[in-house]
């Protein structure tokens, strides 16, 4: 579709409740589907994510974010001739941590975590898309962290995810105690402490469903 824009594709997103997050010019790279010149990473728009993906047809049976994920930007990626690529449902494993450092508007934080220029460490990515056709992308930002005071470093209640790295053991073992309910509940503390992540409208149900998920 010679005629996308990305206006028309965030235009194409919104009833989803999904935004570009980012995005880079890749021709001929090897490890993408032959013919992509552009990779567009998509993800979580709030407010009104969370709302939206618990009232569909995929809530209630396993996996529903995923299923909801692979169907809506499946669709989107056929109807403007695009591939849709997933953070999930690998071999292969796509490296979306390393495609979110191209986009210019994501970043290593100090925790090692993955932060962006307007979630802040709530960033999440639901898909890609790998388009053949050019397209403006969203311009590249400044590193929030390099102005921050950096309050993730201290942010951890058991000190199991710092500027040293992440102590998985210690933070399981954490959940599993009464202090860790708050955690289980609103999200971990270290992505809560950025500055960028409370500026971000992700709700506490949200959160509260993927650390579930991470720590079953």
């Amino acid at each position: 579709m010679g005629d996308l824009t990305l206006e028309g594709l965030v235009a194409r997103l919104e009833p989803h409740r999904l935004a570009v997050l980012g995005g880079f010019f890749c021709d001929g790279d090897p490890d993408l589907p032959k013919g992509t010149r552009v990779l567009v990473l998509i993800g979580p728009a709030e407010p009104g994510y969370w709302d939206h993906v618990t009232s569909q047809s995929e809530w209630g049976g396993p996996d529903p974010v995923d299923r909801w994920s692979r169907r809506v930007i499946g669709q989107v990626a056929c109807d403007i001739g695009a591939k849709a690529l997933f953070p999930f449902g690998g071999p292969p494993w796509h490296p979306f941590h390393h495609w979110a450092l191209k986009t210019g508007r994501a970043w290593d934080s100090p925790v090692r975590l993955l932060v962006h220029a307007d979630e802040g460490l709530m960033v999440s990515f639901r898909g890609a898309l790998a388009l053949k056709d050019l397209v403006d992308l969203p311009a590249p930002a400044a590193r929030p962290c390099d102005g921050c005071a950096k309050p993730c470093l201290t942010a951890c209640p058991v000190g199991a995810l710092t500027g040293q790295g992440y102590d998985l053991p210690r933070c399981h073992f954490f959940l599993d105690t009464a202090s860790g309910q708050d955690c289980m509940d609103r999200g971990c503390a270290v992505r809560r402490a950025c500055p960028l992540s409370q500026t971000y409208a992700r709700m506490p149900d949200h959160s509260a469903y993927h650390m579930r998920q991470f720590h079953r």
